[in-house]
């Protein structure tokens, strides 16, 4: 199980380089406030994006790491003494310091999230670890290296995109460069990631909040908003949850920042590269410089390397919409060469990024079907309004229902600070980027009200194109509490954000506990012995093969059915791991994927149909097949009478382990 202290230590440790990094970078980028508070993400993102190149032409091992980091500390030590680009108005720094230890307490919110839960009973897991079953790529590249191995799912002899890894992985790869030199697993450096990706979020919109307003104060309440939730719960109270039903749909994950940065961190580090991108690009319009043309393309490529969704469609559009007001801030005589500095920078940005923008495209030519991206508006409304009439009318309640109902503190409260800020038309740089994040923002809600992506079940480009938006609108809502143009303004906009941060507690205080305790499971007495399982089958299993077992193995630990004992404990790759984690990673159509998926339930549930267990072998290439009592294949074992696999280990009461016939002895 995941040990809280290698999760800390990794914490400690990405923020320490990442941000020392990033602030050496960013002080000869941005005024100070900016510089410290972009640190954490602008320093991350160029040596997560530098470094997958290199580790790819060099190899993934703990001395290349080592170097890597060892040069960025170099790269530090030369930047810091250098002056400063812009200092920036006097700030209090007993408020920045307060604010800075307030998020980092916050920020343990989604961290605690993913720490096991012990009990009499067993161990829990909290619901966020559903989406962390991405944990198996992090073992996958710190065991098998670089370019990673698919860990989900991979058909003997497949190439191209069904032959490896085809996921926007770059977040994964940097926890994968924690737990390397530090010799711990994927599931703690995911956890400690986690923690510095919040906290790396909540400084940046701190110091855009502190900015904007020349109110340092205004940090704090970046986090005071962060720290919202939905009004559901409260609606809940007052007319019950059945009640609602009929009026609105149920959540499905468009939520703000203290859901998503439990539940999808690297989503979050892309909104938090894409708000960065964004002011590096407005202060190159003033100062058009070489620098930023660097900064700028790395910071895009890791952005867009950790969500298609946010980095790619979302910051694509926002960028292009947002370019003629960054010309237009360009002073005449250097408008030629800041354009050709732009063309550059994108250039860079889309030759770091093309190995993963390949990938991309064949994996969604694989899956075939009508194309990734389509055009449906977000449905708000329940069954009580009539289909017809609810395609029309779920149009304007995204707006009027939806967005304030999620985003109570931040939404009305950002949008009339934002276009409070917009209106003294002075060509200042917090007005540039007042506008640009207002592009950017725009363009955020925009695609999560029109736009939807086939690949899955869920709608996830809705869901995490929001992001930005939501960060931008609590930066702004802070910053216009304390320094919105008109006193009225600053009052309307407090009272908006005070008084739905207040009704959005219920619901913030519910998630912060669910994430503590976790949610009880019927299995979770034998989750807490499945460690002992998989330390025996990597003994049979050398690093580089690939493990059979019930993809519904402990299946009501997450609220969805998935393989987590495997995804986290396994440090093996698997020959298919069940349907959900199939979505995102294995290039199959969904009746493929779906007749695969009944195909080993069957086996597992001991109702193999005949040539199924030559096919895990031939065809699947699965080397180890994993037999426990909860299997219905327990009593009933298709693998005992297989001339393909013979019986390595048995323990009568724990499991049974099979290793394909003529393999030889693995090892840990």
């Amino acid at each position: 199980m995941a040990a809280p202290l290698n999760a800390v230590l990794c914490a400690l440790a990405g923020a320490a380089l990442w941000s020392v990094l990033g602030y050496a970078i960013a002080r000869h980028l941005l005024p100070r406030v900016l510089a410290f508070g972009a640190a954490p993400v602008i320093g991350w993102a160029v040596f997560s994006a530098a470094a997958l190149p290199i580790l790819n032409l060099i190899g993934f091992s703990t001395l290349t790491v080592i170097v890597l980091a060892a040069l960025g500390v170099g790269l530090a030590s030369i930047g810091l003494p250098r002056p400063l680009a812009a200092s920036g108005p006097p700030t209090d720094l007993k408020w920045l310091a307060a604010a800075a230890i307030a998020a980092a307490i916050l920020a343990l919110a989604p961290a605690l999230a993913l720490l096991p839960k012990y009990s009499e009973s067993g161990v829990y897991l909290a619901a966020p670890i559903f989406d962390h079953a991405k944990i198996a790529i992090i073992d996958a590249m710190t065991r098998q290296g670089l370019p990673p191995v698919n860990p989900v799912f991979a058909e003997a002899g497949a190439t191209g995109a069904a032959g490896h890894l085809a996921y926007y992985y770059l977040w994964h790869l940097s926890a994968a460069a924690l737990a390397l030199p530090m010799h711990v697993s994927g599931w703690e450096a995911d956890i400690g990631l986690t923690w510095f990706t919040a906290f790396a979020s909540l400084t940046l919109m701190m110091a855009l909040a502190v900015w904007l307003s020349r109110r340092a104060s205004a940090a704090i309440l970046v986090v005071a908003l962060a720290a919202s939730g939905s009004l559901r719960e409260v609606l809940n109270y007052c007319f019950g949850s059945y009640e609602l039903k009929p009026f609105l749909q149920q959540s499905s994950g468009f939520a703000g920042w203290l859901f998503q940065s439990a539940w999808v961190p690297q989503h979050l580090m892309a909104a938090s590269g894409a708000i960065a991108a964004m002011l590096l690009l407005v202060h190159y319009a003033q100062r058009p410089k070489l620098s930023y043309i660097v900064t700028l393309a790395l910071v895009v490529a890791a952005s867009f390397e950790s969500s298609a969704f946010v980095g790619g469609v979302t910051f694509a559009i926002a960028a292009l919409a947002a370019t003629p007001l960054l010309l237009f801030a360009i002073e005449g005589k250097r408008r030629v060469t800041a354009i050709l500095g732009l063309a550059l920078a994108g250039a860079l940005a889309l030759g770091l990024a093309a190995p993963s923008i390949r990938d991309q495209l064949a994996f969604i030519a694989a899956r075939g079907g009508d194309g990734a991206i389509g055009i449906h508006p977000f449905e708000v409304l329940g069954e009580m309004v009539p289909p017809t009439l609810r395609s029309i009318l779920d149009l304007p309640a995204y707006w009027l229902i939806l967005l304030p109902l999620e985003f109570p503190a931040s939404f009305i409260a950002g949008a009339i600070a934002l276009v409070a800020m917009l209106g003294p038309r002075v060509a200042t740089p917090e007005w540039t980027a007042a506008r640009a994040l207002g592009v950017l923002a725009g363009a955020g809600l925009a695609i999560s009200w029109l736009l939807v992506s086939r690949l899955g079940d869920n709608n996830d480009l809705a869901l995490r194109a929001i992001l930005p938006a939501a960060m931008i609108l609590i930066a702004f809502a802070a910053a216009g509490m304390l320094a919105a143009p008109h006193r009225g303004v600053r009052r309307a906009i407090a009272t908006f954000a005070l008084v739905g941060l207040m009704l959005s507690l219920p619901d913030a205080a519910m998630m912060i506990y669910g994430n503590w305790r976790g949610s009880a499971a019927a299995d979770a007495a034998v989750f807490a012995q499945t460690p002992e399982l998989w330390t025996a089958v990597r003994r049979h299993a050398p690093a580089g093969a690939r493990v059979a077992n019930n993809p519904l193995f402990l299946e009501d630990l997450t609220p969805w059915p998935a393989n987590m004992s495997w995804a986290l404990l396994a440090d093996r790759s698997s020959c298919f791991a069940g349907r959900e984690l199939a979505i995102p990673f294995a290039a199959l159509s969904s009746e493929r994927r779906d007749a695969i998926n009944d195909q080993f339930i069957r086996v597992f549930a001991g109702e193999a149909q005949p040539g199924d267990v030559g096919e895990f072998a031939t065809k699947y290439g699965c080397d180890v097949i994993v037999v426990v009592p909860q299997d219905g294949a327990w009593a009933n074992d298709p693998f005992t009478a297989s001339a393909g696999y013979r019986l390595a280990e048995s323990r009568n009461d724990r499991w049974r382990i099979y290793v394909r016939a003529g393999a030889g002895r693995g090892g840990q």
